[in-house]
C-alpha cells in the first residue's frame, strides 16, 4: 500500500493515469502530453509500475503502458470500506469526555 500511495502522491504520474484512463500509450507518447524530460516520465512510469498502477507490454520496440484496473478497483474498494471516527462521546467518572 505504501507504494501505491507514493505513486499517487505525485501530480505528474496522476496526470500520467488520467493519460492511461483514455487508451494505452507508449512512453514517447506520454512523454508528448509533458514538459519534461524522457528519462523523468520513465522514472514516473516505473514508479507507478512498482505500485502496479500499470502494467507494461513489449511490442516490437515500443513498450505499451495500461492502466490496470484490477489494482484501482481493489483500492477503491479499501478506500470505500473506511469509516468515520465515532462522533458520539461520553463522559466519564472524572469529568472528562472521550470518544466512544
Amino acid at each position: 500500500m505504501d507504494k501505491l500511495f507514493k505513486a499517487l502522491n505525485d501530480q505528474t504520474r496522476r496526470d500520467i493515469l488520467e493519460l492511461l484512463k483514455e487508451s494505452d500509450m507508449t512512453a514517447g507518447d506520454i512523454a508528448d502530453h509533458f514538459n519534461i524530460s524522457k528519462p523523468s516520465i520513465s522514472h514516473h512510469l516505473d514508479i507507478l509500475k512498482q505500485a502496479e498502477l500499470v502494467t507494461a507490454e513489449k511490442q516490437g520496440q515500443f513498450i505499451n503502458y495500461s492502466l490496470n484496473t484490477t489494482v484501482v478497483g481493489e483500492f477503491l474498494k479499501w478506500a470505500m470500506q473506511l469509516k468515520p471516527l465515532s462522533k458520539k462521546t461520553k463522559t466519564t467518572a472524572d469529568g472528562k469526555r472521550s470518544f466512544i
